[in-house]
C-alpha cells in the first residue's frame, strides 16, 4: 500500500514536471520561433531580458522549477519505500528520465549558453559581433531546449502511467 506521503509528492512532482514541461514547450514552438524572426540585436536583447527574469531568480518560476527537483526526488525516495517490481522501476525510469534528460542538459548546456548572453554587452557589439553571438548561440540553445521538452513529456507520461497503475 502506497503512502499518502508518496502519492501527494508523486501528483506534486507531475503537476510541476508538467509545468516546466510547458514552460519548455512554450519556448521551442512559440518564444524562440517569434524572436527568431528579429535582427541580431533585437533577438539577442530579447533573450537577454526574458532569461533576465529568470536570473533574478524570479519566485514562481524558481518555486516551479526547484521544486519539481525536490519533489521528484522526494517521489523516488519514498516510492522506493513503498513500492515494488514494475511500480518502482516507472518510477526509477521516470525520475531518472526527468533528472538527465531536462535537468542535467539545462545545467550542461543551457545555462552555459544563457549566462554567455547575459554577459554580452550588445549596445556596444557590431554587426559581425552581433551575428556571430547570435550564430554560437541560437541553434544550440534550441537543440537543447528540443530535448529538454521532449524528455520532459516522456517524463510526465511516465509518471501519469505509474500514476494510473497505483
Amino acid at each position: 500500500m502506497e503512502s499518502e506521503f508518496f502519492v501527494f509528492a508523486l501528483v506534486l512532482a507531475i503537476v510541476l514536471c508538467a509545468l516546466v514541461s510547458g514552460l519548455l514547450f512554450g519556448f521551442a514552438v512559440v518564444v524562440m520561433a517569434g524572436i527568431a524572426k528579429l535582427p541580431n540585436k533585437d533577438f539577442l536583447l530579447a533573450f537577454k531580458h526574458m532569461d533576465g527574469i529568470i536570473q533574478n531568480k524570479q519566485p514562481i518560476f524558481m518555486l516551479v522549477w526547484v521544486g519539481s527537483i525536490l519533489t521528484v526526488l522526494a517521489s523516488v525516495i519514498l516510492g522506493t519505500m513503498d513500492l515494488s517490481g514494475q511500480e518502482a522501476l516507472l518510477l526509477w525510469i521516470g525520475g531518472g528520465w526527468y533528472l538527465l534528460g531536462v535537468q542535467l542538459p539545462t545545467v550542461a548546456f543551457n545555462i552555459p549558453l544563457n549566462d554567455t548572453i547575459q554577459t554580452l554587452e550588445i549596445n556596444k557589439l557590431n554587426e559581425l559581433e552581433l551575428a556571430n553571438s547570435r550564430v554560437n548561440f541560437e541553434a544550440k540553445w534550441n537543440r537543447w531546449n528540443r530535448i529538454r521538452t521532449i524528455n520532459g513529456i516522456i517524463a510526465v507520461t511516465i509518471f501519469l502511467w505509474l500514476l494510473f497503475l497505483l
